[in-house]
């Protein structure tokens, strides 16, 4: 994911999603109906689409769009590596990190919880890999003529650990060994799905699904009563494919893969995942891996660093820790799907 400037949203009513339409005789009135108005527009270098379970007012849907514009404005203003002037870049480019360094309560939340993913996987996700990200060519930097050499590779990679960041709760404040170059953009996009969640029920909304770039987050049910249902898709890039279906009720979910984001050189294939360990593009046969969890950024996370991880340490971590993962794995006969215990309650087909 890359960040950019948020524009203006627009309001639709969601004609891939509409509910039936159902009114309710009180003696000579009716009830307003509710249906499933879509909210969407560009952002983070890709777009989000918002479906809110509301009656057709004009006024609420356009106090909504605009406020989720600014919620998400906030989000990139804090946390992209894009732009020079955000909080996370200013952080980056300061000569002595060493210092403790306030910062907002969001850009706290958002450290805090990759340093818990990060221990959790045993440092495969880590926000701390920027540099090497940028040295293959999938940071905000230009991709490189050349693939990076084994010592430029060494010098990127002696610089990263999650555990040279250091945390502080009251007041928010972050300190590192330096230099350190912090990326979040394997968290930052569940983070804000999360945030124009809180948004949309502090306006009152019960009901909603909430999509950025493939990360979702939903709540309530739809007008008829139904979850929300989800697609996982096949991890081709040269199609749209229904791989999974499943169902939730006031959850998250995400997923990472291989097959969107990626180039070829000489004949190889290059992920835009960096596995911190070895400070290369993972090279297994995991092609996606999908989580589920009670909010977006933890979802956001687990995906990401469990793609890094590989399928069989993957699906150790999942089971012990009873996370609903589901994983597509390449074999010579085309793909084989395996999912973990706590995940197979949500799958409908």
């Amino acid at each position: 994911m890359t960040f950019r400037m948020v524009r203006p949203a627009r309001v639709a009513l969601a004609s891939a999603f509409i509910a039936l339409a159902f009114a309710v005789l009180a003696g000579c009135s009716f009830q307003p109906e509710e249906k499933i108005w879509e909210i969407s527009g560009p952002v983070f270098g890709t777009s989000y689409h918002i479906n809110v379970v509301l009656t057709g007012d004009q006024e609420k849907l356009e106090t909504l769009a605009s406020g989720i514009d600014e919620v998400l404005e906030s989000v990139d203003a804090s946390m992209s590596t894009w732009r020079e002037d955000s909080e996370l870049s200013v952080f980056n480019q300061r000569t002595d990190q060493s210092e403790w360094i306030s910062v907002s309560a969001g850009l706290f939340e958002v450290l805090k919880k990759a340093n818990e993913i990060s221990r959790l996987t045993d440092g495969a996700f880590d926000v701390t890999i920027g540099p090497v990200v940028n040295l293959w060519g999938f940071g905000p930097q230009a991709r490189p003529e050349q693939i990076p050499s084994e010592e430029s590779l060494a010098r990127a990679l002696a610089a990263t650990g999650f555990e040279k960041l250091e945390l502080r709760a009251d007041p928010p404040a972050v300190r590192a060994t330096p230099p350190q170059y912090v990326d979040l953009s394997a968290i930052a996009k569940g983070y804000g799905v999360d945030a124009v969640a809180r948004f949309l029920e502090s306006e009152g909304v019960e009901a909603y699904l909430v999509e950025i770039g493939g990360e979702v987050r939903v709540n309530g049910r739809k007008p008829d009563g139904s979850t929300w249902r989800l697609a996982i898709e096949q991890p081709v890039s040269e199609r749209r494919e229904v791989n999974r279906v499943v169902a939730l009720d006031s959850r998250a979910m995400a997923t990472s893969g291989d097959y969107r984001n990626y180039y070829e050189s000489e004949g190889r294939r290059y992920s835009h995942t960096i596995d911190p360990a070895t400070g290369e593009p993972i090279a297994h046969k995991l092609a996606s891996v999908t989580v589920i969890a009670d909010d977006c950024m933890t979802a956001d996370a687990l995906a990401t660093g469990f793609n890094v991880m590989g399928y069989e340490r993957a699906n150790e971590v999942a089971v012990r820790e009873n996370i609903p993962a589901y994983f597509i794995v390449r074999t010579e006969e085309g793909f084989e799907t395996h999912q973990t215990p706590a995940f197979s309650s949500y799958v409908t087909q």
